[in-house]
């Protein structure tokens, strides 16, 4: 006799156990998800087997807790075989049932932290509420104040008061040189952050901020690197349409190139930032202000594509999604970073780099060269700093051969 969980998904065996009237609702899930007839089908035969090994086991529901996962692998016995995504499969199973209130919360015993750690916690605290930074600069900054009081303390109490200017040269010294430039510079930013956040707090009196020492960094030392206009319009080409994931890498591509935004500013695109009747779109930036930028109508024809014939159905608000399961929005920035990756090698052109910012210093180069002035870049690329968009000067050797100054004896 044969069981319908879901409209594809047939048991052989009746659904048993305390989770049994939950299954049905988990294939459910798992199909809207985007899961593949096959992938559903295993998802569902799971959890009707941890179900009947839960009432087995005379456990009950309000008792459920993720270690039962772990015994029921360890004790399965059947004609199929656990598969490594099979935990976390049930640990769907289980999260999705606590989302509806079926299986309490996990009860997660507070771990004891280090005084290193608490000093940390407090200070990202700081930076999260008060500072209101964003999650990438707490990020980027908490792991270097951590590595500086585990430095100084180790395991005893973090006593600010004690700090001294030697302390803070003699770990920039040693960390620095093993850092490219970049990480070096957050190096020495995120302990001033910290010495300030310290002397407002109320730990520290004297002025440690000022004693770490500077990284040297040449301002405007290099030039944008820049991927040529030919090697764009190869990319575009060699991208195959007719399929969902080329017709998705293609508005994406065409998004980076026509109008210069960052990765994670693509990721974070969401449906109702495109106002088709006006033919612009909201962009998110930096400090989570927005800003209207006008749609070429290439770059619209490129997402209404995608919208109608490629985008996989799903409540998201993205506009840009997973071509698999789970769907829903791309993870950042890393993301659309590794989608121009793919397609530079697939393509084999050699570009620059392997990142998506290379587009965006392209837009500003070809505009360059068309005659548009550093103001008109700075408003396309939304420059809060007229000196950022000064680099591009570099890249007009046209008017800086005016600026040359004959060769001493002259040409020979």
């Amino acid at each position: 006799m044969k069981y319908i969980v879901d409209d594809k998904v047939v048991l052989s065996r009746p659904l048993e156990g305390p989770l049994s009237e939950n299954v049905a609702g988990f294939a459910k899930w798992a199909r809207d998800e985007g899961y593949a007839s096959p992938s559903r089908w295993r998802k569902v035969f799971l959890a009707a087997g941890f179900s009947r090994w839960l009432g087995q086991q005379a456990v009950s529901v309000r008792r459920i807790s993720s270690e039962h996962v772990a015994r029921y692998l360890r004790s399965h016995v059947g004609p199929m075989q656990i598969r490594r995504g099979d935990a976390a499969t049930l640990r769907q199973f289980i999260d999705l049932l606590r989302r509806q209130g079926v299986v309490p919360p996990e009860k997660i015993l507070p771990c004891r932290l280090t005084p290193v750690e608490r000093a940390a916690d407090a200070f990202a605290h700081y930076l999260r509420n008060e500072r209101a930074l964003a999650e990438a600069a707490v990020v980027n900054y908490v792991p270097f104040v951590r590595g500086f009081l585990a430095d100084r303390f180790g395991d005893r109490p973090v006593r600010l008061s004690v700090l001294c200017a030697d302390d803070v040269v003699r770990f920039v010294q040693r960390q620095a040189p093993r850092l490219h430039l970049k990480r070096a510079k957050l190096l020495t930013t995120a302990p001033r952050s910290f010495f300030r956040y310290a002397r407002y707090r109320g730990g520290i009196t004297c002025d440690l901020a000022a004693a770490v020492p500077t990284v040297a960094n040449w301002s405007m030392a290099s030039i944008p690197r820049a991927i040529p206009a030919e090697a764009v319009h190869r990319l575009l080409a060699s991208i195959n349409q007719r399929t969902a994931t080329g017709c998705c890498d293609y508005a994406i591509l065409l998004v980076l190139a026509r109008l210069g935004l960052g990765a994670g500013e693509v990721a974070r695109l969401e449906l109702e930032d495109i106002d088709w009747n006006a033919g612009s779109l909201s962009v998110q930036g930096k400090g989570d202000q927005r800003c209207a930028l006008p749609l070429p109508a290439e770059v619209g024809v490129a997402i209404a594509a995608y919208l109608r014939c490629a985008r996989p159905p799903s409540s998201s608000r993205r506009v840009f999604l997973r071509a698999k399961a789970p769907i829903r929005g791309l993870l950042g920035a890393q993301a659309i970073s590794s989608l121009v990756r793919h397609n530079l090698i697939r393509a084999d052109i050699q570009a620059p780099t392997h990142g998506a910012h290379q587009f965006r210093h392209a837009l500003a180069t070809e505009m360059l060269g068309r005659g548009a002035s550093l103001t008109e870049i700075s408003e396309v690329l939304r420059h809060r700093s007229p000196q950022t968009t000064m680099i591009y000067a570099k890249v007009d050797f046209e008017s800086l051969r005016t600026l040359a100054l004959p060769w001493p004896g002259g040409v020979r």
